[in-house]
């Protein structure tokens, strides 16, 4: 039987990550206004084998400072190459809190990639031994409830002003009662992300 690979999480490096980001901009610029050229240094980097590996990734779009768009994929289902080209567009086009990127937006927008690690649950016995084991700026956190489910990338900390109102805007996001973490069993996980912005 053969032994499943296991994803190493290795860290990309910064011109991989930049790669990422320019081929992001090119999916969606292509989509959106049907023109669009990629560099030929970004699709060699896109060829290492490190790019080829399986891992969850997010895109997220802002505009003036205001989230424009996220979406991605928390496990590692494809290659990254090919889970950022697919989550660019979706967070360009398909995101249902917004209406699609029009050809005139593209130059306003900012793009960041998120590479994350594979989930791992997090055993907890009540509220306040949830709180003490997430790390702020570190984690970002997916909670479960049946068919409830939402996640925050560890960049959210910033926008929030600590844990506890963390962990009630993730259950509001969720369908649930903001309070749910504290008043009910709740399934948590906990990853960590190698994100990256485009450079100006």
């Amino acid at each position: 039987m053969k032994k499943k690979k296991k994803n190493t999480n290795q860290n990309l490096t910064q011109k991989q990550g930049q790669a990422l980001v320019a081929l992001a901009r090119h999916a969606i610029r292509e989509r959106v206004t049907r023109s669009a050229a990629l560099d030929e240094a970004v699709v060699t980097l896109l060829q290492d084998k490190r790019l080829q590996e399986k891992q969850g990734t997010f895109v997220t779009l802002n505009q003036n400072g205001q989230l424009r768009g996220c979406i991605g994929t928390l496990t590692a289902t494809e290659s990254i190459v090919d889970s950022v080209k697919r989550n660019a567009l979706n967070a360009a086009l398909h995101d249902h809190r917004f209406s699609p990127i029009s050809p005139e937006e593209m130059d306003s927008i900012d793009i960041e990639v998120s590479i994350l690690t594979d989930p791992a649950p997090v055993e907890y016995t009540d509220g306040a031994d949830l709180l003490s084991k997430l790390r702020p700026g570190t984690d970002g956190v997916i909670i479960r409830q049946g068919a409830a489910r939402a996640t925050f990338l560890p960049q959210v900390w910033d926008q929030l002003s600590g844990p506890e109102e963390f962990l009630t805007h993730l259950c509001l996001k969720a369908g649930l009662a903001g309070e749910a973490w504290q008043t009910s069993r709740i399934e948590v996980l906990i990853y960590q992300v190698q994100y990256f912005e485009e450079k100006k």
